[in-house]
């Protein structure tokens, strides 16, 4: 049985079991593919797959109907194994125009099927997407399975009525749809039908023909007389660890995370941001958690919203900021006071394509250097990254952590694709977390701000409202002895050296670095940081099934990187580095070790396919082969 048989099954099958698919909507920004999805992600979580996902949509608020630069797409990965990724070939695609299809097809395996909305085809939408023919017409869609329906006329038919008007009815194509879809997969509809009555509430009719719309699409896959090779998937459930869960973006994650970290630190959190794609998305998450020790603020722009956090920071609570590359690059200078005055700030960097604009909606890795050196002076500060969705949970207490012990900025980079990408999470039981209380400095005898622990260097705390406490902090270079201000030379180069210093030593205070997958030596090991992490896991366990000597190591910590990393990695042949960048780690790994490492790079605003770095993996082989 071909790879295609094997995970869509024989076409006299009504039904065929499979261990896992990739699923992807498509259609005009205006369709609500997200929407489809998400829904479609939740039914399939309470199913209890494992799953990935990855929406895709286009900068534009509203590109021109049927335009390819306007295709909105939904993706999910889901199966009863570990799923890390949002999945390589698509197994079905759902194209509601023929935008949807010109841009998405070359993805399906050979053999796939494609559910489309032949109502959509029109010859002014083929015109758009560039068709000189029709593909439903002109045999090029002759090694797919196809099953080409007119979605508008039968979503008029079911919302009838509702009395909603031709252009209301039809904006419920994106439910028959899914309700069609969750007929193929198996899916119960319950929880989607009652997410449509809280999101109307307020308007029943509208409810109702949504509702009316998605059994109506369920219904026909239960009746109708589909062609031959259409049948229903059984994706069995995913073996987990017993615990609550629910799915999770990185966002929410990485809000969630802060939360916590305030919590643990025992101290109130400020964040002040100004909006961004793809960073939005944290502020409108902790705007709504102030029953938790969080105040948000929306500022005029990038830089009002760094001074503000590190105003908040002077007075005694935490101040976080957040914004992609080019906010990052006007936040430099502030965060560079943060790093003078030596007060805890927090930037979350969710990087996104560039330079300049960019991409503004899709994702790249390219802020790693700007992370680590971008700032004007020896400014050195911590930097780490997320791995996954649920990664960001973790990350973001750890910055708290780091940002309050060693009174220091710290850098959290995420990206465009962690930031949307779903996958369940065990909600962790919050009795197991670590505390960190701050403390903020109390005794008045002898107090000046330059006061210094022994061991991790930092400055202390003190609120500068406190009497006998009084002091003032700045920019201008300060005294090592009493912090005041000080141009003396050997001054400076003394406090120069002691930021260093300080940061240096946080290698003391992280984990030592781990392999994810694999053996501590061998011929080759695949390193990563950021959302490289479920490709590369995913290729390297594939090619060790294969019988090949190779390894993953993912890093956490940029900045200092982990103390044991150099050796960890000379204990291997070959180091091959995957990243979406013309190649930044790698040129941090060769300048610190003096390692000649291989990098494989991609700058295409999509994450890593699992294939891609597989192909990398085979390759690197055949080079070590020709050398032994």
């Amino acid at each position: 049985m071909d790879l295609v048989e094997e995970k869509l099954g024989e076409h006299h099958l009504d039904e065929r079991e499979v261990v896992d698919v990739v699923v992807r909507f498509a259609g005009d920004s205006g369709d609500g593919m997200q929407l489809t999805g998400s829904n479609f992600t939740e039914a399939t979580a309470l199913y209890g797959n494992d799953l990935s996902t990855f929406p895709d949509f286009p900068a534009e608020i509203r590109a021109p109907i049927g335009a390819t630069f306007g295709v909105s797409a939904f993706q999910i990965y889901f199966g009863a194994e570990d799923v890390t990724t949002a999945g390589d070939a698509l197994d079905v695609l759902v194209a509601m125009n023929p935008a949807a299809l010109v841009t998405n097809i070359a993805n399906l395996v050979d053999g796939g099927l494609v559910i489309i909305d032949s109502g959509a085809f029109t010859a002014k939408n083929l015109q758009k997407a560039k068709y000189e023919n029709n593909p439903l017409e002109d045999g090029s869609l002759d090694g797919f399975r196809v099953l080409a329906i007119d979605i508008s006329k039968h979503v008029l038919a079911a919302v009838e009525s509702f009395e909603l008007g031709h252009k209301g009815a039809l904006r419920c194509k994106n439910m028959w749809t899914l309700g069609l879809v969750m007929w193929l997969f198996d899916r119960d509809r319950e929880a989607t039908i009652e997410s449509l009555q809280e999101k109307f509430s307020s308007k029943p009719e509208i409810a109702g023909a949504n509702i009316a719309a998605l059994n109506a699409g369920h219904a026909y896959g239960e009746t109708a007389e589909l062609p031959s090779g259409i049948h229903v998937y059984k994706v069995p459930k995913a073996k987990v660890l017993p615990g609550t869960y629910r799915n999770v973006t990185g966002t929410t994650a990485l809000a969630w995370g802060l939360i916590a970290g305030s919590e643990l630190a025992e101290i109130d959190l400020l964040f002040a941001s100004y909006p961004i794609t793809p960073a939005s998305g944290l502020l409108h998450e902790l705007a709504s958690r102030k029953e938790f020790r969080v105040s948000t603020f929306q500022a005029e722009d990038e830089i009002a919203a760094v001074c503000s956090a590190i105003g908040a920071s002077f007075a005694g609570a935490l101040g976080i900021t957040s914004s992609a590359g080019p906010g990052i690059a006007l936040k430099a200078e502030g965060i560079s006071l943060a790093a003078a005055t030596e007060l805890p700030l927090i930037v979350v960097n969710t990087q996104r394509g560039g330079p300049s604009t960019g991409l503004p909606t899709k994702t790249e890795q390219s802020d790693l250097l700007m992370s680590v050196y971008g700032r004007h002076g020896d400014t050195p500060m911590p930097v780490i990254s997320t791995s996954s969705p649920t990664d960001c949970f973790e990350v973001a207490i750890e910055a708290v952590r780091l940002a309050t012990k060693y009174m220091t900025p710290v850098m959290l980079l995420s990206d465009g694709y962690l930031a949307n990408a779903a996958e369940p999470w065990k909600i962790p039981d919050t009795s197991t977390l670590t505390p960190f209380p701050v403390k903020h400095h109390s005794e008045v005898e002898g107090f000046k701000p330059s006061l210094r622990d022994e061991e991790t260097l930092a400055r202390v705390w003190a609120k500068p409202g406190t009497p006998g406490m009084e002091h003032r902090l700045g920019g201008i270079e300060s005294s090592f002895e009493t912090g005041d201000i000080s141009y003396d030379p050997e001054n400076h180069q003394k406090m120069t050296d002691l930021r260093k210093a300080k940061i240096d030593g946080i290698a003391k205070d992280i984990p030592d670095q781990q392999v994810c997958l694999g053996n501590d030596s061998g011929k080759l090991a695949v390193v990563g940081w950021g959302s490289t992490f479920g490709a590369i896991h995913q290729a390297v366990k594939r090619a060790r099934n294969e019988g090949l000597d190779v390894s993953h190591i993912q890093v956490r910590y940029i900045s200092p990187l982990p103390a044991n990393l150099e050796e960890l990695l000379r204990s291997f042949d070959a180091i091959l580095i995957p990243e979406m960048n013309t190649g930044q780690f790698i040129k941090l790994i060769r300048s610190e070790f003096l390692i000649d490492a291989e990098g494989v790079n991609k700058v295409a605003g999509q994450p890593f396919k699992i294939g891609e770095i597989l192909a990398a993996i085979h390759e690197k082989f055949k080079k070590l082969e020709g050398k032994s």
